[in-house]
């Protein structure tokens, strides 16, 4: 009895964290979204939500539909992408030196780590008003948004994901005789870029959260400020809409740097 239920509890723990194949994987991921809207059209086909609070799923896409005819979902998404890109990659640019010197540094880490942990737990909206004294309100104050909300989060996971470098790795290379510039640039930096990468992924999708902040509050263009335009007409349907366009834009980007991690980190374990 014991020894013909033991095989058995090895292979349900070898099933455990498992991955799906890519086509599973798809057709699940699909699946979700498939039921959600469903759900959604019911919902709003059976009158159970009054349509000024939660429009059903045609007349969000016919709003998108409006905007995309007349030019200004695409300008839209074009400033607001321009937005994101010169203030994620400025936080980048910093925060990754930044980070590595902080994680092979162990005087570095003791000077700046509590200063990176103190800033970034300020609410980056706190600061809106302000950012509108210093800069006032061109793109220099969406950029600074963009930036304050991602580079002392940045700085902090770049330099957690040097720290976790193996030892075993750093002591072949010493025992090589490798200069510390070497061992940075041969074993430390190729063996935390997938776990740095993995930052950098999920801090742009806080880049976009900051980005619409930044817009709701002061801006004359971008997808933030389309919707506090159809705000004020009460058109929830269009602010649904642009919602919907910025988690789709999202998941785009999300995944395209999923599958540029796995191809340029394939020498990792788990990413070939």
């Amino acid at each position: 009895m014991s020894t013909t239920a033991a095989p058995r509890r090895a292979r349900r723990r070898a099933r455990i964290g498992e991955r799906l194949s890519r086509p599973a994987y798809l057709t699940t991921a699909v699946a979700t979204f498939v039921i959600l809207i469903a759900l959604w059209w019911i919902v709003s086909a059976a009158g159970l939500v009054d349509p000024m609070f939660l429009p059903g799923p045609d007349a969000v896409a016919g709003a998108l539909a409006r905007q995309a005819a007349n030019g200004e979902l695409w300008g839209d998404i074009g400033v607001s992408a321009f937005r994101i890109a010169m203030g994620f990659i400025l936080a980048t640019v910093m925060a990754v030196p930044l980070g590595t010197l902080m994680g092979v540094n162990a005087r570095v880490e003791a000077a700046l780590e509590p200063l990176m942990d103190f800033i970034r737990y300020m609410p980056v909206v706190a600061f809106v008003p302000l950012t509108i004294v210093w800069v006032g309100i061109d793109e220099t104050q969406k950029f600074l948004i963009i930036w304050m909300g991602t580079f002392f989060q940045q700085v902090l996971m770049v330099a957690d994901a040097v720290r976790r470098t193996p030892r075993n790795l750093v002591s072949l290379g010493e025992t090589l005789g490798l200069s510390r510039t070497r061992l940075l640039t041969s074993i430390v930096v190729p063996s935390a870029m997938p776990r740095i990468w993995d930052a950098l992924r999920v801090t742009l999708g806080w880049a976009w959260t900051w980005l619409v902040v930044a817009e709701l509050v002061a801006a004359s263009s971008g997808m933030g400020f389309r919707i506090t335009v159809a705000q004020r007409f009460f058109e929830t349907d269009l602010i649904i809409g642009y919602v919907v366009v910025l988690g789709v834009l999202g998941l785009i980007l999300d995944q395209a740097m999923r599958a540029g991690g796995r191809r340029m980190f394939a020498y990792q374990e788990g990413r070939s």
